[in-house]
């Protein structure tokens, strides 16, 4: 019979370990080496599936071209990536934010795409009657907001995406990091430390769900009078 009892941690060897953890500073060196990559990857990707996002959804030829490849590349993992990465920009912090920025933008251009797409046409001739125009003015104040409830649930999506690609490029990748503590605990195997990370990952990112992008959520769907057609 399987012996569990040496291969999963009980909840005193995960408190020790991670009061160990912190006693020691290594906990709370990876967990913020883990954030600064983590926040700058994410900017990255928010900026940069946004703006794809709205390409595809005002022009079409792009839609039907590079559009069709994103559908395409989102369902490459992202640790799928990581050799190329590694050929790239060699077993450094470039190659983490590569993937970790790939994890994110996919979804963020998809869901911006669709939030522009589903804007309805009444606003944008609003707009254009009250003298914004087609540029920067119309994407700032009209479209963002009008897209605001996909646009919210992309970034949900997309910061929960780029925390496994993360996790995933820390693992391979030099330097602290969760993923690189967590790759420490399996070659000692140290099952306790293991468990410490995992849950320590998953705390973050349900805390920054729930406190951040949740209230981001509902702050701005008030303010524009959408608070009643949240599902």
């Amino acid at each position: 019979m399987f012996d569990w009892g040496w291969k999963f941690p009980s909840p005193t060897q995960t408190l020790q370990a991670f009061y160990d953890g912190l006693v020691h500073g290594e906990l709370l060196a990876a967990t913020l080496a883990s954030m600064i990559r983590l926040l700058v990857s994410f900017a990255l990707s928010l900026a940069i599936g946004t703006t794809l996002g709205f390409l595809f959804a005002r022009y079409r030829l792009l839609d039907d071209t590079l559009g069709f490849l994103v559908v395409s590349l989102q369902t490459i993992p992202s640790i799928a990536w990581l050799p190329f990465a590694i050929i790239w920009f060699g077993l450094n912090e470039s190659s983490v934010i590569f993937i970790t920025t790939l994890g994110a933008t996919w979804t963020m251009a998809l869901a911006s795409r669709t939030g522009i797409k589903n804007i309805p046409p009444i606003y944008l001739r609003a707009a254009q009657t009250m003298g914004t125009g087609n540029g920067y003015k119309m994407f700032v104040q009209i479209m963002i907001p009008a897209a605001f409830p996909h646009l919210i649930n992309g970034v949900r999506t997309a910061w929960a995406f780029a925390w496994r690609a993360l996790v995933a490029g820390e693992l391979i990748a030099k330097g602290a990091g969760l993923g690189q503590l967590l790759q420490d605990g399996r070659n000692l195997g140290d099952t306790s430390l293991m468990l410490c990370i995992v849950i320590i990952i998953a705390v973050l990112g349900t805390v920054s769900d729930h406190f951040c992008f949740k209230k981001l959520e509902d702050k701005v769907l008030e303010r524009y009078g959408l608070a009643g057609s949240k599902s």
